[in-house]
């Protein structure tokens, strides 16, 4: 009996750093993972809505992926500089700022 609980205990105390790092709503997808992710429960969406599908795209000057792989992203609250280049010249740039549950549209023009 008392081993039983040893064991309960244990298998207990290693699950619970998997069910505490579990976060719920969707969040900004890193360049290269292409399933729904889950996270940040207070997430805003920014759309960017051009036709230029090989433009690399720039979240606080961080490479995002292309504007292909980011027609919708997910990101926290906040104030964000968007810049899109194409052949390696700036052709867009935007400061936004992000509001939870809110979806912002971006037209830039390529």
């Amino acid at each position: 009996m008392k081993k039983g609980m040893l064991v309960l205990g244990f298998a207990l105390m290693t699950l619970a750093p998997i069910s505490a790092s579990a976060y719920w709503g969707p969040i900004y997808r890193p360049y290269g993972y292409y399933g729904y992710y889950y996270g940040y429960p207070n997430a805003g969406q920014v759309k960017l809505d051009t036709k230029v599908k090989n433009a690399e795209v720039f979240i606080n000057g961080a490479f995002a992926g292309t504007t292909h792989e980011n027609k919708t992203m997910h990101l926290r609250p906040g104030t964000y500089n968007i810049e899109i280049r194409e052949l390696g010249a700036t052709k867009f740039t935007e400061q936004v700022y992000v509001v939870p549950g809110k979806t912002l549209h971006l037209h830039p023009a390529l």
